[in-house]
């Protein structure tokens, strides 16, 4: 499979199975996203197994609180840790698949996994985004056996996968002409010295070679016109530079020509659709998160998206997700996502910028919930068309939205307090909730390099924390512990995955009622089919607040009750609070400091 062209693939024997089928509804799942080389290499022991019995096999123990920082006590030490940060550090499949429990026992449906096609083979391209053989698994993750066999046991445990994928560019598998001395986006292609060889020297042809690890596979990339040739991106937002640009060493690939309707797809991408439909049927994957997809034209993007939904289609995935990478503002997100007929959007800054710093306490809460209102204003006729069109989430492994300045939401000692309130928010707001991987442990990488946001969960040379040699799979952590609790509480609720989302006024004295402001409630409710579920954190991560809030006057009488279902002050569960008429209606509740509630 190594170096056969795609068009050679005979899917008749791959398609002649039963699939596992589609979920019915997107909102309904729970996302984690993870980097593989940086999750898990599956040496850890003392953690608990898929059928959760304990493990003591392995050979890296339980990271203990006080070996954080042991693998920055001296400078030297920090150079280190810091330089394991920049290379391959370990994590495969099949430490992944040993995860799997760890996983469901959080609450997470459906995994994102960072690509894992084989990788230009001179340099540390551990995040997977520099395919050199877009029909091979990298030997640093595993096989594609083991990719199959992990599918396997997730899609037997209630775990969906997505798989992260590439189709802008490959990774830098050819060199520009020597006296070429600053290859920079012109608008015109530069001359090419020739294809990469296995130590990344420019030593052959531009043009079909039989090199297994060196130029470009399938061999339809090593076709004429198969890349832009254009020089690396510097201006990011303009065009056409950042549709035929580089990304840095990454080479653009040529996708076609034409308007969206109109487009007519390159050899190239046709490969590349052939080549992603061959893991769709060997893996039995559930969805693929498309990267980069602003800087593709819109025509190639909907091509790919057509092809790939009728091939799912037509093995019985008829709600194969595809989940766009648009970075830029909401409105050009979701203008682009209905032209290329994908289906969710993902890296809207605006989302994770509000988000967070709402749930920190230093942004009003109206600037984030307004996001999911104008719906009108995007075209649609009710704000729960968001519910499943944007994937949300606060952390990632790269922070574009931070620039220099990056660093996990839990890397500060507000950042500490306010992890589970975060996690909380996010996965009962309207959209597909992402969490980052490590969150559920408040990993708390930061630094003006992305590898600070890409610490590993098993330990080794960079583990979390700044430590070696100790992992991090803790499930009786309180965040753990608490987001599973409200994750199961979300499965059993409708509104919560499915319902409109309404912010609500707050008041301290029952009568003037107004919208919360900073370190303050913050209340809103899902209603879903004439049921109302009310929810609330409290942004102040030092004081328990009490206040009334307004709920929907249609749906609860006076002297009615709502019930505590969730809060992260057990004591309160179970407890009635009296609706009474105030500013219509109204309810008075406690909510802890940095903490959560959920009434019914």
């Amino acid at each position: 499979m190594d170096t056969r062209r795609a068009s050679e693939i005979d899917f008749r024997p791959l398609t002649d199975r039963e699939f596992h089928p589609s979920p019915v509804a997107w909102e309904d799942e729970v996302l984690y996203f993870l980097m593989l080389d940086r999750f898990s290499d599956g040496f850890e022991t003392g953690y608990l197994d898929n059928n959760g019995a304990p493990v003591t096999t392995g050979t890296t123990p339980a990271l203990r609180r006080e070996d954080r920082g042991n693998a920055v006590a001296t400078e030297e030490d920090a150079a280190r840790w810091r330089e394991a940060g920049a290379a391959w550090c370990g994590g495969t499949l099949n430490g992944l698949r040993t995860k799997l429990g760890y996983l469901g026992r959080l609450g997470v449906t459906a995994v994102w996994i960072s690509p894992i096609l084989k990788q230009t083979p001179f340099e540390e391209t551990y995040h997977g985004y520099a395919t050199q053989n877009f029909l091979a698994v990298d030997p640093h993750f595993g096989t594609k056996e083991e990719l199959r066999d992990l599918v396997t046991e997730a899609h037997g445990m209630g775990i969906r996968v997505i798989l992260d994928i590439v189709l802008n560019h490959t990774g830098d598998v050819f060199a520009y002409r020597d006296d070429v001395t600053d290859a920079t986006w012109f608008g015109h292609p530069y001359p090419v010295e020739g294809f990469r060889d296995a130590s990344g020297k420019p030593t052959l042809p531009f043009g079909p070679v039989d090199d297994p690890d060196g130029a470009v596979w399938p061999a339809e990339l090593q076709e004429p016109g198969v890349f832009t040739c254009g020089g690396r991106i510097v201006d990011w937002d303009r065009y056409p530079e950042y549709l035929d640009g580089d990304f840095f060493g990454l080479k653009d690939v040529h996708l076609g020509s034409g308007e969206t309707d109109r487009y007519t797809p390159s050899p190239a991408l046709e490969a590349l659709a052939r080549c992603y439909r061959y893991w769709i049927a060997y893996a039995d994957l559930d969805g693929l998160r498309v990267d980069t997809v602003k800087h593709m034209d819109r025509g190639a993007a909907r091509y790919f998206a057509s092809v790939i939904h009728e091939f799912a289609q037509s093995i019985g995935k008829e709600n194969f997700y595809l989940i766009a990478e648009i970075t830029g503002d909401r409105r050009f997100a979701f203008e682009t996502l209905e032209k290329v007929g994908m289906d969710a959007a993902l890296g809207l800054a605006e989302i994770q910028d509000e988000l967070e710093w709402l749930v920190k306490g230093q942004r009003d809460p109206r600037g984030y919930f307004d996001l999911f209102r104008d719906s009108f204003a995007l075209g649609k006729d009710s704000h729960t068309w968001l519910r499943n069109r944007v994937v949300t989430g606060y952390d990632d492994h790269d922070q574009v939205r931070k620039g220099p300045a990056k660093a996990r939401f839990a890397a500060d000692d507000l950042g500490q307090r306010m992890a589970l309130a975060a996690i909380a928010f996010n996965v009962t707001t309207l959209g597909i909730p992402c969490l980052y991987y490590g969150s559920e442990q408040r990993l708390d990488g930061s630094g003006g390099n992305d590898r600070y946001l890409r610490e590993t969960m098993f330990g080794g040379a960079f583990g979390a924390f700044r430590s070696t040699g100790g992992h991090v799979f803790d499930e009786s952590g309180t965040v753990y512990h608490e987001v599973a609790r409200i994750l199961a509480v979300r499965r059993a609720t409708p509104a919560l995955r499915r319902g409109r989302q309404y912010l609500r006024q707050i008041s301290g004295d029952g009568v003037s009622f107004g919208y919360p402001g900073l370190r303050s409630v913050v209340p809103w409710s899902r209603i879903f089919a004439d049921r109302e579920v009310l929810l609330a954190i409290n942004t102040d991560p030092l004081l328990s607040h009490t206040v009334w809030v307004t709920i929907d006057a249609g749906l609860h009488a006076a002297g009615s009750a709502l019930v505590c279902r969730y809060s992260t002050d057990q004591a309160q569960e179970g407890r009635e609070v009296t609706v009474e008429p105030r500013n219509g209606r109204a309810v008075l509740i406690t909510v802890p400091a940095a903490g959560f509630v959920i009434y019914s």
